[in-house]
């Protein structure tokens, strides 16, 4: 019944009722502006009228796009006779209003064109950002001009450069620059990630959540911090639970990061990670809840420097080819037992270029258990590494347990070696 009754109107006068429709959303939403006997341009009769010429200009031109732009630019004539007179009454005159209305022009030719979707999606938005005026910008005061900076580095990273990168092996060592650069947007973000959501809770989490988030973000960095700020011997339970719960999360990182580039390793490796990370993040929660006598304030937590700087990226990529090129050379003259000389050596800096060398020379250029073995010595010898630095910059109690604790789990994470 509702199809035949439907079939029984014509095409225009459905697309009429939409152009009404959808331009008296955007004018009732302006007609607020004129609450307390402001006058301002526009409500929900002219915009349903400016609507109705779009329409009709797009009929009549009849797809024609000079047609177009000269309602366009009659319309927008107006707009801007609005604006001038409104800059007559106050220095402070938005053009929101104004904008709007050759929105709502452009919906009307957008119906009659038969792109229904996005005419309705077009004013959604619009009414979005119309009505979301006072928390847009209050995003302004709460977003610093370095946040901004370094989300554009971010796209400048994966939106600008990615898409330029050459796609083939190039050189001796068969080095691919997209998959190298790949590898820096995808480590890049991980770390990107970790450090807005330490931002967004920031005296809300404490410290065991600011070691979770922490070790996507860099486990040996929240140690040094956490070791730090334990030196007074305050807190030792807390600070040594965070220590231990960040080297856990470590584990979860760097299965993600492989599961992006290659799904066989990282199911290798899955059954083992998996259980080391659950086992730091639940003995480190304990020992976190244990009391400590001087635990007055436990809302404190760490806050890291942005990862993003241009800098560094290409400094990763430098590493992470060296550490390829590294790796076939250990693999073709030294064995397995010169990568896993490596892979102990990358333990005292950062292990992420060479874990990311081994993800992509796995099945190519060493077979997947000497890559997984590998990747499991490099974690534990880092693992060991931020125990010695805990027991330097902690000392006493935090210093003993966070060395003791992480040798152990050194050891733990070195029984993959055992059945891989």
């Amino acid at each position: 019944m509702l199809n035949q009754l439907l079939s029984a109107i014509p095409p225009e006068a459905l697309n009429l009722g939409l152009v009404l429709f959808l331009s008296f959303l955007i004018g009732l939403e302006r007609e607020e502006l004129k609450r307390g006997g402001k006058r301002v341009f526009g409500g929900v009769r002219t915009f349903p009228l400016i609507g109705l010429v779009g329409y009709v200009v797009s009929l009549l031109s009849n797809g024609n796009p000079f047609g177009m732009l000269l309602g366009f630019l009659v319309v927008g004539a107006f707009m801007l006779v609005s604006y001038f007179h409104k800059l007559q009454q106050t220095t402070d005159a938005g053009i929101t209003t104004e904008l709007s209305g050759l929105l709502v022009y452009l919906v009307g030719a957008l119906v009659h064109a038969g792109h229904l979707w996005f005419a309705c999606t077009l004013v959604v938005v619009s009414l979005l950002l119309l009505e979301l005026k006072e928390a847009l910008e209050g995003l302004t005061q709460r977003i610093r001009p370095e946040e901004v900076a370094a989300f554009t580095k971010f796209l400048l990273l994966s939106a600008v450069i990615l898409p330029m990168v050459p796609n083939r092996d190039i050189g001796l060592f068969r080095i691919n620059p997209f998959k190298t650069w790949l590898v820096v947007v995808a480590v890049s973000g991980v770390s990107y990630a970790s450090y807005l959501l330490l931002k967004a809770f920031k005296d809300r989490g404490g410290i065991f959540l600011s070691a979770v988030l922490g070790g996507f973000y860099s486990s040996t960095v929240i140690t040094v911090v956490l070791a730090k700020r334990a030196a007074g011997g305050h807190r030792p339970h807390e600070y040594t639970g965070g220590i231990v719960v960040a080297s856990g999360a470590m584990y979860l990182k760097i299965l993600a990061l492989v599961w992006m580039f290659n799904r066989a390793l990282a199911w290798a490796l899955a059954p083992w990670f998996l259980g080391l990370t659950a086992a730091s993040v639940i003995g480190g929660w304990f020992i976190y809840r244990l009391h400590d006598a001087d635990a007055e304030d436990t809302r404190e937590s760490a806050e890291p420097q942005n990862p993003l700087e241009l800098r560094a990226a290409f400094f990763f990529a430098a590493v992470f080819v060296v550490m390829l090129i590294v790796t076939q050379l250990a693999v073709t003259y030294l064995g397995r037992s010169g990568v896993y000389s490596v892979a102990t050596l990358m333990g005292l800096t950062d292990v992420t270029p060479f874990i990311m060398g081994m993800t992509h020379s796995a099945g190519l250029n060493t077979t997947f258990h000497l890559a997984a073995c590998s990747i499991a010595v490099s974690a534990a010898s880092n693992n060991l590494v931020k125990g010695i630095y805990a027991y330097a910059f902690a000392k006493g109690k935090t210093g003993l347990w966070c060395l003791g604790l992480l040798g152990g789990l050194a050891l733990l994470g070195l029984l993959p070696l055992l059945s891989l």
